[in-house]
């Protein structure tokens, strides 16, 4: 039986960083759209605009539309949600290109909510200049949590040699500590329970759990968090039949590779587990958004404005992000299927 074709939500992102451009790359072939019909939340000035700098690429047939609901298949859909009078600045912050990456997620949203779009790609923001123009969030996860109504979601990086989940998200270093409590901890290892067993079709998933000191605070000397929050935690979870295992020391855990014994990887902090994950897996790297209702994927990489115009960005974080966002709403389908199956039983 043949898969339904997915339609497939993609936001510009920061329009002055390398967005357009990732998306140009990932949709240059027309033989993807074979696969999935992807739907633009953009402009069309500025999409013809980065068409221009990307060279060594065929025409690409823009149809550009007022909504979701008019897009075709074997087309690359557009919608047209920025005023006419933008403009690409490449490579610069400004408030209009914040505001155009907010238009644009709003959009998105607002689509896939009414199911005008089945999963949701979102390409790169620049985070404070979005601050600046009343974008109340500190980033893509933080506004979806909100906008989908869930208590707590968790970001999850994915790639073909590891996953990468992380307790403390958006916040500064400082606050890790004092925002680390137990119940976090075991809230997000459910989360990631769930999310490998229906997202990434892992049965009873091991996931493996970092300390957050040096050397694991070593007893108590560097630090209590391991023996007073960790593995209680870790316990707690094991309690529960979530096949958790830790508190690990990152640097011997990540540089021996250990993590290839394990499903996943629970880090306390942000850096904590994106360093080791895009020093592993950058160029085909995915941020997932693990307990939403919908499927949300982005690349791992930033706005790049050091590039933007240049013809120098690699699309294949985007190109994974699309098809991970494809597979997931996938599995979560055979999984749901399965499940309905069992209870009839």
């Amino acid at each position: 039986m043949a898969l339904p074709k997915l339609v497939v939500g993609i936001t510009q992102g920061d329009s002055n960083g390398i967005g357009y451009e990732v998306i140009i790359k990932s949709l240059c072939d027309e033989r993807i759209l074979d696969s999935f019909t992807p739907v633009i939340y953009g402009s069309s000035k500025l999409m013809g605009f980065y068409r221009k700098t990307v060279h060594n690429i065929g025409p690409m047939d823009i149809n550009v539309i007022p909504s979701a609901a008019e897009a075709k298949q074997k087309k690359i859909n557009l919608v047209n949600c920025l005023p006419d009078n933008i403009y690409a600045e490449p490579g610069q912050s400004t408030p209009d290109s914040a505001k155009a990456a907010i238009k644009s997620l709003e959009m998105a949203v607002k689509d896939l909510k009414e199911g005008q779009i089945d999963v949701l790609v979102t390409a790169p923001i620049n985070k404070r200049a979005m601050s600046a123009e009343g974008f109340s969030n500190t980033g893509h996860t933080e506004y979806l949590q909100k906008e989908f109504n869930v208590d707590d979601v968790t970001m999850i990086m994915v790639s073909s040699q590891l996953k990468v989940g992380v307790v403390t998200g958006h916040i500064p270093l400082r606050d890790v500590s004092k925002t680390l409590t137990k119940e976090s901890i075991l809230g997000k290892l459910r989360i990631m329970k769930a999310s490998l067993e229906r997202d990434f079709g892992i049965p009873d998933p091991k996931i493996a759990v970092l300390g957050l000191n040096p050397h694991c605070g070593d007893g108590g000397l560097l630090g209590d968090e391991e023996q007073n929050i960790i593995l209680p935690a870790v316990q707690k979870a094991q309690e529960e039949g979530i096949q958790a295992f830790g508190p690990y020391s990152p640097d011997g855990y990540f540089g021996l590779g250990n993590y290839s014994r394990f499903d996943a990887t629970l880090a306390m902090y942000h850096d904590q587990g994106l360093a080791p994950f895009k020093a592993i897996a950058f160029a085909d790297g995915v941020n997932f958004t693990a307990g939403l209702p919908i499927v949300r994927t982005s690349p791992d990489h930033g706005t790049a404005y050091e590039m933007a115009g240049r013809d120098e960005a690699d699309p294949r974080s985007m190109m994974s992000a699309i098809y991970t966002a494809i597979d997931i709403f996938r599995k979560r389908l055979e999984y749901d299927t399965l499940m309905e199956g069992k209870l009839k039983k």
